[in-house]
């Protein structure tokens, strides 16, 4: 299976491409509609870990690609994150404003991380891999994010609970109305 990437882009260019790896560049000229930002985003997403894979020591083909190197990336990322997350240690634990700065590390937010899997999850099926071999959706990728989500929630002191719904208001039905 072959992955669409520019041979030496640098890894996270922020460049956009209005061409994807399997059209000509005439092709996609002719169709005036640009890519959603989803899916421009998509398709850097999966560049960047394409090239993450062409990196990786020894080079990993995506066949061989496992959640454990999921996980692996998403623990890259992390260098590049801006979300300062507070260790068991530090005063500020457990504080979602915290009054002063601290040497606590800084990290990706859960959320980007969710949302890098979706679409890279979706990127994959989309070139070719199969559903049930979809390394983006292991079950070590979704308790890993699980335990972000946890973590991150305590040390910034917030929840992420689901919202529930609310019901809606059924309106009373009159006694006469329903027997006619």
């Amino acid at each position: 299976m072959e992955i669409g990437t520019s041979p030496g882009s640098p890894i996270c260019d922020g460049t956009k491409s209005t061409t994807s790896p399997h059209t000509s560049p005439s092709s996609s000229t002719s169709n005036s509609a640009s890519p959603s930002r989803y899916e421009s985003q998509k398709r850097r997403d999966w560049n960047t870990f394409g090239q993450y894979l062409k990196n990786h020591r020894p080079p990993l083909s995506l066949s061989r690609c496992s959640g454990a190197h999921v996980l692996e990336f998403l623990r890259y990322l992390d260098q590049f994150g801006k979300t300062k997350v507070h260790t068991q240690m530090c005063p500020f634990f457990g504080h979602p404003n915290p009054p002063a700065p601290c040497p606590c590390p800084l990290k990706q937010a859960w959320g980007s991380l969710d949302a890098l899997i979706g679409r890279l999850r979706a990127a994959y099926e989309e070139n070719g891999g199969k559903p049930d071999s979809n390394p983006f959706g292991a079950r070590a990728v979704r308790l890993y994010l699980r335990e972000v989500r946890e973590m991150q929630a305590k040390a910034r002191g917030i929840s992420y609970e689901k919202k529930k719904r609310k019901k809606p208001q059924l309106l009373p039905s009159h006694p006469s109305s329903s027997s006619t």
